[in-house]
């Protein structure tokens, strides 16, 4: 029975079927399946319990914020203060879309707005100066991974709220893996800028620094503004996204792009965002439920017993399965699914809450880039015009790269726990 709901499930899904509602019935036909129907009546309360969790506020907030920014200029002098940096050298504007995902990584945490933002300006002016298209959408969808791994993090905080983990360690614990991930996809790029001859910025294409920095001031002081807050204990994750919120407003403000009907489709885009992963959530917790009655933690915790895998060894498995996972699931269902089952038995193995999470988070996003889904792939592909296929293909040397980088923070705890140490979240 419990085959023909699996397969039920996957027949759904590949007919574009809703994740969470199949994920929800399917864990529910599972109670009925296994004879726990009884247990459903619990169902309600433990949903509630799901998503009745504080430091969820903070998600929702700093998804606003990231609305209110896409709609008020701020990638567009981001883009140019980064030109004002890189954009003399070979490959100028591919470094430059890198760079800019670095930046306005610290204002919206999620790789799809950044995918979306970039490739309605950064695309366009590649190919204007000499790149093809598919390798400009290429480099876009890659460096949006940045995206989630430079705090604010959405879907850090949703590891938190699951795993009862430091919001305020888990940022810090990005902060390196994520500049690293930039300066890993500006050494590809600059090989591939000198294989295939691309253009290098132009003398009188290059923005006056000071004035650009003026510009993008504003936005740049906004990351200081969280990750200052709740690394240094002044305030708590949910009231720094709040502060966020109003710095947005500000920000917008300076820019000249807000006004009250942009606001409302921002704090529309938010709530539907919003109540989109808190339905994923409440699958979750159905599917969590189950999983809890049935054991099915102790029994990975068992197999993982008998194969003799430990620590960074089993960690690696785990990295198997959740980057499998990350290419046909939106990562915060993938977190809820397998946070509960593979969250317990990794904790158990000696594996750090914060490391966990970084790793997690870095490999499910790299899975937004990838077949046979790939959520920053779709949108860059839709926007750009370009050829999916095509668009994996031209991305290849960049998803590789990213994943000799999650098996070296897999591998090197140390990079990832170290700015938590310095400021004793360990």
């Amino acid at each position: 029975m419990g085959w023909l709901i699996l397969m039920a499930a996957g027949v759904l899904l590949a007919a574009g079927s809703a994740m969470a509602y199949v994920f929800g019935a399917a864990a529910v036909l599972t109670f009925l399946a296994v004879d726990k129907a009884r247990y459903l009546a619990v169902l309600p309360q433990r949903i509630f319990s799901q998503i009745d969790v504080f430091v969820l506020m903070a998600m929702a907030l700093f998804i606003m914020v990231g609305e209110i920014m896409n709609r008020t200029g701020v990638t567009r002098n981001l883009v140019t203060f980064s030109m004002s940096l890189v954009g003399r050298f070979k490959g100028g504007l591919g470094h430059v879309n890198i760079l800019t995902s670095v930046f306005f990584a610290g204002v919206s945490g999620s790789a799809v707005a950044d995918s979306a933002a970039l490739s309605n300006t950064m695309v366009p002016a590649m190919i204007q100066q000499g790149y093809s298209r598919v390798y400009a959408s290429a480099i876009t969808a890659a460096s949006a991974v940045i995206g989630p791994i430079i705090p604010p993090s959405i879907i850090l905080i949703f590891y938190g709220a699951l795993m009862q983990a430091s919001i305020g360690g888990l940022f810090a614990g990005g902060i390196l893996p994520g500049l690293l991930l930039a300066l890993f996809l500006l050494l590809t790029n600059g090989f591939i800028a000198h294989r295939q001859d691309h253009p290098g910025g132009k003398a009188e294409d290059i923005p006056p620094f000071w004035s650009s920095l003026g510009r993008a001031l504003p936005a740049l002081m906004l990351p200081v503004v969280i990750l200052g807050g709740i690394v240094f204990g002044i305030v708590t994750p949910t009231e720094a996204a709040a502060v966020a919120v109003a710095a947005a407003l500000i920000a917008g403000l300076f820019y000249g792009g807000i006004s009250p009907a942009s606001l409302f489709q921002g704090i529309e885009r938010t709530a539907i965002l919003t109540g989109s992963i808190f339905m994923i959530m409440a699958a979750a917790a159905c599917a969590g439920w189950i999983s809890s009655l049935q054991q099915w933690p102790q029994q990975i915790a068992r197999i993982v017993t008998d194969s003799g895998l430990e620590g960074i060894q089993f960690l690696l498995l785990v990295n198997l399965f959740f980057l499998a996972a990350g290419m046909i699931m939106d990562a915060p269902l993938a977190l809820a699914l397998l946070i509960p089952l593979f969250g317990p038995a990794c904790l158990a193995q000696g594996i750090h809450p914060i490391h966990l999470g970084v790793v997690l988070c870095l490999n499910l996003t790299i899975g937004m880039i990838t077949p046979p889904l790939g959520a920053c792939m779709i949108v860059v592909s839709a926007v750009t015009h370009e050829n999916y296929w095509r668009l994996v293909w031209a991305a290849l040397p960049f998803i590789f790269v990213e994943i000799i980088l999650l098996v070296l923070i897999t591998l090197v705890p140390e990079i990832t726990l170290f700015l938590p140490g310095v400021l004793g979240y360990l």
